[in-house]
């Protein structure tokens, strides 16, 4: 896991963008704060920018580093939750523009999964996570699952996990308002 860290680690820096395991299914990611890296993968997978992604934390502490407002209820969600979990929050900031939804928000999830949350830590910026396929094509549950196409689009593909053929799922989505409101995109 340590070499898949520092290459992965080096492509971030340099704007570069990374195929990796995440704690849901595999993903495409960047530097969360890199316009121009961001713009890649919409290109990459041939989506409209309109459709928001979303970003990885190593830690929940740092979610008030890029919203306005942490609603109350979001330390519980997050504290309860007993598998990984996206929250929508209002009010988006320090991220890239085109990485933040027409309405301003932005999801967020904490990663639990080994390799993530240590490049995250090292980093030490959010990363882009959005699944690890062109758009309209269904999302691979493990590594064997995903287009060979997508290979030769990003820079780095990490080798942690990529024999664990143990289907993966997608996280639960909650949309939050900074009044408490709640409602509920996936399960």
């Amino acid at each position: 896991m340590g070499n898949d860290i520092i290459k992965a680690l080096e492509v971030l820096k340099n704007g570069g963008i990374i195929l990796y395991p995440t704690d849901t299914i595999w993903g495409i990611g960047c530097d969360a704060t890199n316009e121009k890296a961001v713009e890649r993968i919409y290109q990459i997978k041939q989506r409209n920018d309109q459709k928001s992604m979303l970003v990885l934390l190593d830690h929940a502490g740092k979610i008030p580093t890029y919203i306005n407002e942490m609603p109350d209820i979001a330390w519980d969600l997050i504290e309860l939750t007993e598998k990984p979990l996206t929250i929508i929050y209002p009010g988006a900031k320090n991220l890239a523009k085109n990485l933040i939804a027409n309405d301003g928000s932005i999801g967020i999830r904490v990663t639990n999964e080994p390799f993530t949350n240590k490049l995250i830590q090292k980093f030490r910026k959010p990363i882009v996570s959005t699944s690890a396929n062109i758009s309209g094509e269904k999302s691979p549950l493990n590594f064997a699952e995903i287009n060979p196409k997508l290979f030769d689009l990003v820079d780095y593909v990490v080798l942690w996990r990529q024999d664990d053929l143990t289907p993966s799922q997608p996280s639960g989505i909650i949309k939050l308002q900074v009044n408490g409101e709640i409602e509920i995109l996936r399960k």
